[in-house]
């Protein structure tokens, strides 16, 4: 039987990186180099390596993962059984959901990557990639959409976050926790989530910013948003979803005039609707026309909204898609 055929698509991240002459590591080897540091690789699947980006992730935009979404696309189309991203762990949770958003096939879609960089000792770069081939490859992860694999845990794309600067067991789903895990050598899976929306978009998305919710803040900045030229807001409330009451009326005021969504700052857990009854509460934004975003952590929210806003969708449309989070 011929092995599965997967596209490896390397953006950049820790996992490219080694030493450089100016200090510190930086992104310099290619898809290549990659799978070449992993010869079990070869006994697993049929490889077709590409250097899309050569960046940390930081420095990528949605503009870029539409990109790697067109790719994927081209090869699924063509009769690749599966695609696996790598990139830099900063921004893999919000690649995942963006792609998950992007991508409507059966086929599995993997991003991955580091936490050292490829001379450390120790570096998990070579198992976390090994893994997210053997889960791209598996029969058993068609149809969950975008997955984030490391430290042999698989993930889904729409509840993992990473959770810590250093450790290479940072990514987590409070909300549910890993799907499966990959076990001697086979991914092995507990649990499926139902599937989202899906856009192809073709030019940049509009504007959305985040604001974070203090104790104390005063909306200044809420009210700078429509002079800056941003088409939506997501808003990462206390608790449930919550802020001050003395900014209510201008949330609400700005909710008029653009999307505004409201999520939550805290790790785990859905923005409420209907418990909490004070001025500020989620009962009294969601009354002031703000969008509860249900699970979805507002770094994935503000992705959502954009991709919303780039379809043309309006304020009803817009919460029914967000519907499908709560």
């Amino acid at each position: 039987m011929p092995l599965p055929r997967l596209l490896v698509l390397s953006l950049g991240g820790t996992i490219t990186m080694t030493a450089g002459g100016a200090g510190g590591i930086a992104p310099t080897l290619g898809a290549d180099d990659l799978i070449d540091a992993v010869p079990a690789i070869a006994a697993v699947a049929e490889i077709d390596a590409h250097s899309l980006f050569r960046l940390p992730s930081p420095s990528l935009g949605l503009e870029h993962v539409n990109e790697v979404a067109r790719e994927i696309r081209l090869a699924f189309a063509s009769g690749y059984d599966g695609a696996v991203v790598i990139q830099g762990t900063d921004t893999i949770e919000e690649t995942a959901f963006a792609l998950d958003l992007l991508i409507d096939d059966e086929c599995p879609v993997v991003v991955t990557g580091a936490m050292r960089g490829a001379e450390a000792p120790g570096a998990d770069g070579p198992a976390n990639l090994l893994a997210s081939v053997i889960v791209a490859a598996s029969a058993a992860a068609r149809g969950l959409g975008t997955l984030v694999v490391l430290n042999d845990e698989i993930h889904a794309a729409r509840f993992v976050r990473k959770t810590h600067t250093a450790l290479a067991s940072t990514f987590a789903s409070p909300d549910l926790g890993p799907l499966g895990m990959v076990i001697e050598r086979r991914a092995r899976f507990l649990a499926r989530v139902p599937g989202g929306p899906k856009f192809q978009v073709e030019g940049p998305a509009p504007a959305v910013a985040l604001l974070k919710m203090t104790m104390g803040d005063d909306g200044r900045m809420i009210r700078a948003l429509r002079q800056l030229g941003y088409w939506g807001l997501v808003l990462e409330g206390m608790g449930a979803g919550h802020v001050p009451g003395e900014i209510a009326g201008l949330v609400g005021e700005v909710a008029s005039h653009m999307p505004v969504v409201l999520a939550s700052r805290t790790l785990g857990g859905p923005v409420f609707t209907r418990t909490y009854g004070y001025a500020g509460s989620e009962i009294d934004l969601i009354g002031r026309g703000l969008i509860p975003a249900g699970f979805l952590q507002a770094t994935k929210a503000r992705l959502l909204l954009a991709l919303c806003l780039e379809a043309g969708y309006g304020r009803e449309a817009i919460d029914r898609t967000f519907a499908a989070y709560r």
